[in-house]
């Protein structure tokens, strides 16, 4: 194995929503670094699939279910909170249940996940926690409210997070991409043209990256490539951050 491969050698990593898109991307990364590999989701074929060919395990689970995540423990090494979905619509339109259950899965899980992780990483004196935040975890956008307010709040136990593990040798950092060529994305483009008015052809140039400087949707493989350099020893003075990848949209 060179470098790369073991880098993570011996860990066991956890990655939410890992049966598809980003979080798929991770567990391949994570499993190319060396570390035995859980890929956790709502669709258990799908994260069998994924986590086959890794040699990893699937875990099928419902983190909305957050009751039966209360008394969990994990002995997971690097958490990877990724999972997530999407709603656009203005506020006076927005459906309550839709916002309760964004918050739930965005936000209560990962706190959730993170409690039950902390013993076993604070018990070996390492542990790594990654939490796929986004741009609107720094900056707000119309129609999409229960988006925002969860990324924003995954920021705050993030930094909560990176203060109560740090002296015990676990970092907590977010990732912030832009807009990522996945089918959560993809999803929104209908969405998107009924809340501007336009055509869905204009979506991703005129609405999503309208202030990138770089015309370009973010790759799965990028942002993974950002999550396992953070799970890595290289990292281990990164605790507490916001790591943007965005094409240069917070650049204005």
């Amino acid at each position: 194995m060179d470098e790369i491969g073991t880098t993570l050698q011996g860990r066991h990593a956890l990655v939410t929503g890992g049966a598809s898109g980003i979080g798929a991307a991770c567990a391949r990364r994570l499993a190319a670094l060396g570390a035995r590999v859980t890929v956790a989701d709502l669709d258990g074929d799908a994260a069998v699939a994924v986590a086959e060919p890794i040699g990893g395990t699937a875990w099928a689970v419902d983190l909305t279910d957050t009751a039966a995540l209360d008394e969990l423990t994990l002995d997971v090494d690097v958490l990877v909170n990724n999972a997530g979905f999407q709603k656009v619509a203005p506020i006076v339109e927005f459906d309550p249940a839709v916002f309760r259950r964004i918050q739930t899965l965005m936000v209560e899980a990962p706190f959730l996940l993170v409690r039950a992780a902390l013993p076993h990483m604070i018990e070996q004196g390492w542990g790594r926690i990654i939490n796929l935040s986004s741009v609107h975890g720094l900056i707000a956008s119309p129609n999409k409210v229960a988006y925002v307010v969860a990324k924003h709040a995954l920021e705050g136990l993030n930094k909560v997070t990176a203060l109560e593990g740090g002296a015990h040798g676990v970092t907590s950092n977010c990732v912030n991409p832009g807009y990522v060529r996945t089918p959560l994305v993809e999803g929104q483009i209908a969405d998107q043209a009924k809340a501007h008015g336009i055509d869905e052809s204009r979506v991703v140039a005129e609405v999503l990256l309208a202030e990138s400087a770089i015309k370009q949707l973010v790759e799965p493989d990028q942002v993974a490539s950002l999550v396992g350099w953070l799970a890595g020893p290289d990292a281990a003075m990164v605790n507490g951050a916001s790591y943007t990848m965005d094409g240069g949209w917070l650049a204005r």
